[in-house]
């Protein structure tokens, strides 16, 4: 049997010049063929480049594109890989303070928390519901979000990036 193709982006929001010739080359390798980023500067943290990269290959490669680059000092990163007729979707999202945050995806783009994760929330907060809160929160991965936003919307003159469409 065939193994279903995926697709998705990388965002890398923040990443020192230096290391940006050695993050197309780990992502190249993880897809198998040479990559070129169209770079720009990243005017929330000077000094340093953004940029976006659509690639397709087979289900699972998001978890290898987030493996390949994750790990690097400064660097600040979004895997998506879309969901397919026959496997989930996710989200990786890397800061340097915080680290990286996996969350599945459904067909919207919305992160989908399962049933164990959401038992395991109301289990440790044993009623309180700030605990609750604090315990939802990690589980959609709000603190990378937060540190992340600034970086997403950076500056009126970066692309528009249109969604793939769904169904």
């Amino acid at each position: 049997m065939a193994t279903p193709q995926a697709r998705g982006v990388i965002y890398i929001h923040s990443a020192p010049r230096a290391l940006c010739p050695h993050l197309e080359w780990a992502v190249g390798r993880a897809l198998g063929r040479a990559v070129n980023f169209d770079w720009a500067d990243q005017p929330v943290l000077s000094g340093s480049r953004r940029a976006e990269f659509y690639w397709e290959g087979p289900a699972g490669t998001g978890a290898a594109l987030a493996t390949a680059i994750r790990g690097w000092e400064h660097l600040r990163f979004e895997v998506s890989e879309d969901p397919s007729g026959r496997s989930d979707g996710g989200r990786w999202m890397h800061t340097p303070g915080l680290g990286i945050h996996f969350a599945q995806t459904d067909m919207a783009g919305n992160v989908v928390i399962g049933e164990d994760r959401i038992r395991y929330a109301m289990e440790i907060a044993a009623g309180d519901i700030i605990e609750l809160q604090r315990e939802l929160d990690i589980a959609l991965g709000a603190a990378w979000d937060e540190e992340l936003e600034p970086f997403r919307h950076a500056s009126d003159d970066a692309p528009v990036v249109w969604l793939h469409k769904v169904g």
